[in-house]
């Protein structure tokens, strides 16, 4: 037995012991794999006659065997380490593929090997051996892999495997999800799970929540495992019951989430019958909850710290006025308490602890909603520097060995630095070295290493930069933006750990060129630094920082306006027929046959001088304004999907004989109708000789510019003799037209019944009456609707079929060629009818002879008719 270690990929070829094979059969054992990972391992090799044995690391399982006739004979001396290519005794320059490595505990049937007196001389003899000491080194020891990833190494180098472990990198140490689901949200993606790293590079590890991005702010919710409505008491012989609550996350976890959100909360309900609650006003609460670092709160749902009172106790609609809890009053009748918990410091809740329920009678039920945060203050964490000898100053930073540091900004200097830290010798700093340049630079004691990131294009454009650096023993890397990554590897030798010793300056240092712009978000080894807060207390730094719709206004889309927020921005989506956090959620609705909408241009009450406002017709092109209750130029926009035609799908009315009109015409054929006076006929467009009819989504987009109508890609123009101006306009109409005065007559047949499929994105200029009648908006009181309208998106599921025709349609009644097989199948239908009658008459009269006539007798009728 001997344990061995060894760094080289060779060694499953390095002999470790051999013994002389002369005129005897040899055999050859090959086991185990890895074996060169710098640890050790233990050999046991066991020869008896008839039987050998070769087991590596003590595994039993994996050992090979051999049974084959044999018989061991050894000679008197073992080689360890390698064997000459000539058994010369004087010669021990020629050796076969020697090991390189470390062995110990060598074992010669069962005996120690004493290698002192090797070394002495007194046994046996060596060369090129280190006796009594292992000359490699452990670069495993101490394990620079994070986040448990696994570390491999060779003999000079290391190497980390971050497989399943959620990091990447050379040690593992960045990860792969982002830091919350603001982040996510501004990459684009919408509600879901999604995993988040709270602290990135920290220690924490990732989770998996569900980010809800249908708002302004992004909802983070993370659950546990306790039923809704969950039963406690009834029998019970137990004086408490205590409701344990299991998250998807650590305790740590979701602190994390709490401590970064802007605000959280989390639902609570006691439903009760007989079981009193906090005992109020006066004496110890029967029920309580545990909450963040397992203390007990003694205030419920809807009310807050210190106040040992329900929701009720606080709006003063409680039961019975004398109590503070509607269950605190002990009816025998079922009551409720309940209310969101809000106080983020002591959230989540880990346990309920339920008193009152060992009474004859007693009976209670917990609800426990999931915790849900909202926003992200350290994503939005920033400061802006006003001078150039402006900084803020933070404690040392602690980075020895790994060091990350990411962040974004924005500037219209041409250079300054980032940050700072010093030490004896020892330093690292970040800065813009010139308006297309990001440096990063440090010495660890081995002197100074600087990597620049060289961008095509103008880093000082006054747009959010993000900047991403990262140090270790393997390798300095530097990132800006999505450019590829400038890396540089660490020397083999030499010094590893960064010692630093001055305060962090963020901004400036040591009297060099310092930052003017803002840095938002800035992150060291996972922890957020709270730029907003010592920028409130130093001269010459603001908290905070304008200018996001710079960078993210693009985000705002479909006509949406971004609106500047002190700590990010958001979508103004009231002036298109969208809706969401970046204005791209269609607003649409189901229409019922028969069912209508008006949208009126002018509010209830207005006076006939003001029918139309500026405010509803003005269009978002600023020059196409109302600048009374005419209109010279007007946008449209819609999608529809149906199935029967004709019909109307967009009706806009008048105090005067104009109107304007989108009619799908009885063939499917879509048509655009204008009358804007001046004309005896309204001008029509038959936008195209497809079936528009088929269930398939279609868009339609028209703009009108006087005589020009741009339709799609298609440009039309009015008569020379028509008006134009569309006048007093005073009605927009879907569905159906519902009208007093003269309409055209065309539209008054498609007006019946009226239109049946799904409309969405109605806009005319600013004005959106699907979204209107949907949301509650400024502008829901002028609409009005007849049915009952249901929302949908029209472009959910289109359908990809379209109907078939009643021409080839085998089964349509109309279809001439097909009536006899109609028939046919009808007249066989009443064979197999008559046949059964006649079935049941001979089991009961043995007519057998009567069935079979009256059988032949209908089949020989029945075949005439088909030939005829």
């Amino acid at each position: 037995m001997l344990f061995i270690k060894s760094q080289l990929n060779m060694l499953g070829k390095m002999p470790l012991i051999n013994n002389k094979c002369k005129m005897f059969l040899c055999f050859l054992f090959f086991l185990g794999s890895g074996l060169n990972d710098g640890q050790w391992h233990e050999v046991r090799f066991l020869a008896k006659e008839n039987f050998a044995v070769l087991t590596i690391d003590g595994d039993e399982a994996s050992a090979v065997r051999t049974n084959s006739p044999l018989q061991v004979k050894t000679g008197e001396k073992y080689l360890f380490g390698g064997f000459p290519l000539q058994m010369n005794d004087s010669d021990h320059s020629l050796f076969h593929h020697s090991f390189q490595g470390c062995m110990q505990f060598i074992h010669v049937d069962d005996q120690l090997v004493d290698l002192q007196a090797v070394e002495q001389g007194q046994l046996g003899s060596f060369a090129n051996v280190s006796i009594d000491m292992c000359a490699i080194i452990d670069r495993c020891v101490p394990n620079h892999c994070e986040h448990d990833g696994k570390c491999t190494q060779t003999w000079d180098s290391f190497k980390c495997t971050c497989d399943g472990t959620g990091y990447s990198g050379t040690t593992c140490h960045n990860s792969i999800y982002e830091l919350s689901c603001e982040a996510y949200k501004h990459l684009g993606k919408t509600s879901n799970y999604y995993w988040i790293d709270p602290d990135g590079s920290g220690a924490l590890g990732p989770l998996k929540v569900y980010c809800n991005m249908t708002e302004d702010k992004v909802w983070t919710t993370v659950y546990h495992d306790l039923q809704m409505q969950t039963s406690v008491g009834g029998n019970s012989l137990e004086k408490v019951s205590v409701l344990q609550l299991n998250y998807s996350a650590t305790m740590d976890q979701i602190s994390a989430i709490t401590s970064s959100a802007e605000y959280c909360e989390q639902f609570i309900s006691y439903s009760c019958k007989m079981s009193r609650l906090l005992n109020t006003p006066e004496g110890n609460p029967y029920t309580w909850w545990v909450g963040k670092a397992n203390e007990k709160h003694y205030y419920w749902g809807g009310s807050g710290p210190g106040i040992q009172k329900c929701a009720c106790g606080i709006e003063r609609n409680c039961t019975d006025p004398k109590y503070y809890c509607n269950c605190d009053a002990d009816y025998k009748q079922w009551r409720k308490d309940s209310g969101m918990l809000s106080y983020k410091e002591h959230l989540p809740v880990s346990q309920v602890v339920v008193g009152d329920i060992d009474r004859p009678g007693s009976e209670a039920k917990i609800s426990v909603g999931p915790v849900r945060c909202q926003g992200d203050r350290n994503y939005w964490n920033a400061a802006s520097f006003i001078t150039s000898s402006s900084y803020l100053h933070f404690s040392t930073f602690q980075g020895e060995t790994s060091a990350d540091i990411s962040f974004y900004f924005k500037t219209s200097a041409s250079d300054g630095v980032f940050l700072e830290n010093l030490g004896n010798t020892d330093f690292i700093k970040l800065e813009l070295k010139s308006a297309t340049e990001v440096s990063f630079s440090f010495d660890v004691g081995n002197g100074p290493v600087e990597i620049i990131v060289r961008s095509p294009n103008q880093l000082n454009d006054d747009q959010w930069h993000r900047v991403s650096a990262e140090r270790n023993v393997k390798q300095a890397s530097l990132q800006v933006d999505q450019l590829p990554p400038e890396v540089r590897k660490a020397p083999t030798e030499g010094h590893t750990r960064l010692e630093l010793y001055s305060q962090l300056y963020v901004g400036a240092a040591g009297g060099q060129q310092g930052f003017l712009g803002c840095i938002r978000s800035l992150r060291m080894n996972g922890i957020t630094l709270d730029l907003e807060e010592r920028a409130k207390v130093t001269l010459g730094v603001k908290p905070g920082c304008s200018g996001h719709c710079t960078s993210y206004g693009m985000y705002c889309a479909n006509g949406g306006k971004c609106v500047e927020k002190y700590n990010g921005y958001s979508c103004d989506c009231s002036k298109t027929a969208y809706d969401g956090p970046f204005c791209i959620k269609d607003v649409g609705a189901f229409f019922e046959e028969g069912m209508w909408l008006r949208y009126n241009f002018h509010s209830p009450g207005t006076s006939m001088k003001d029918l139309v406002s500026r405010t509803l017709l003005s269009s978002t092109d600023p020059e196409i304004t109302a600048t009374n209750h005419n209109l010279n130029k007007e946008e449209l926009s819609f999608s529809f999907s149906t199935t029967k035609s004709p019909c109307v799908l967009l009706y806009i009315s008048s105090y005067t004989q104009d109107f304007m009109a989108v009619l799908v015409k009885p063939s499917g054929n879509l048509q655009i109708r204008y009358s804007l006076g001046g004309t005896k006929e309204p001008y029509n467009i038959d936008v195209d000789h497809r079936n528009m009819a088929n269930g398939q989504p279609h868009t339609v987009n028209i703009t009108r510019n006087e005589r020009d109508i741009i339709l799609q890609v298609t440009t039309y123009n009015l008569p020379a003799a028509s008006d134009i101006q569309f006048n007093s306009p005073k009605a927009l109409f879907l569905g159906k037209v519902i009208e007093i005065g003269k309409i055209d007559q065309d539209i008054y047949k498609y007006n019946t019944p009226g239109f049946t499929g799904c409309l969405s994105r109605v806009q005319f200029n600013q004005i959106a009456p699907l979204k209107a009648a949907l949301r509650s908006t400024n502008t829901s009181s002028h609409v009005h609707i007849q049915g009952e309208l249901v929302e949908s998106n029209c472009g959910a599921s289109p359908l990809t079929i379209p109907p078939m025709s009643a021409a080839t349609d085998p089964w349509h009644l109309d279809s001439g060629k097909n009536k006899y097989i109609f028939l046919f199948f009808f007249l066989l239908f009443l064979l197999l009818m008559f046949c059964w009658l006649f079935f049941r008459f001979v089991k009961e009269h043995n007519a057998a002879v009567v069935l079979l006539c009256s059988i032949r007798y209908v089949v020989s009728k029945t075949l005439v008719v088909c030939v005829d």
